[in-house]
């Protein structure tokens, strides 16, 4: 089944360009929400009481550990570098 490479050029400039899901004009406005819900989880994680089965401080750092991600991640592709 080899093609050629004329017809695969071909189905590739037939297919639509690419589109993102989330406009690049909008990634650095959910950078800055994703990284201040992270500041904000860090500071509330430092100030829970200490427990001795930490299940709630678990949660909440991995909340914001998910988020700081993102959040990095949008951070770098509204600047042009592309993750």
């Amino acid at each position: 089944m080899p093609e050629s490479y004329a017809s695969i050029q071909a189905l590739h400039q037939s297919l639509p360009p690419f589109s993102p899901y989330i406009s690049a004009a909008f990634l650095p406005y959910l950078a800055g929400v994703l990284l201040t819900a992270t500041f904000a989880l860090a500071f509330y994680f430092s100030t829970l009481p200490k427990a001795t089965v930490p299940v709630h401080e678990v949660g909440v750092a991995s909340l914001a550990s998910v988020l700081a991600g993102f959040g990095v991640v949008a951070l770098f592709c509204s600047v042009g570098v592309n993750v």
